[in-house]
């Protein structure tokens, strides 16, 4: 459910404690094979601040691109 929630190997490595990352991609695997269709529906933020943009971060957004002087965000719903 992480790899699902983040699609971050890495992170799931971690977590598991896993040394090698071979471990860890019979999970991805596993998720693939659950989650067969992905959704191509986000939810979208703008932060106007430095403060706004870490805020976002850190509950999971992804930075996009920047337009009229504002960064756009986006997670997956």
């Amino acid at each position: 459910m992480l790899y699902h929630k983040t699609k971050d190997i890495i992170c799931v490595k971690e977590h598991l404690g896993h040394q090698d990352v071979r471990n860890t991609l019979l999970y991805v695997r596993i998720e693939n094979a659950i989650f067969q269709e992905t959704s191509d529906d986000f939810v979208c933020k703008v932060a106007k601040t430095i403060e706004d943009a870490k805020q976002l971060i850190e509950v999971g957004f992804e930075y996009v691109t920047d337009m009229d002087g504002f960064k756009l965000f986006r997670k997956r719903k």
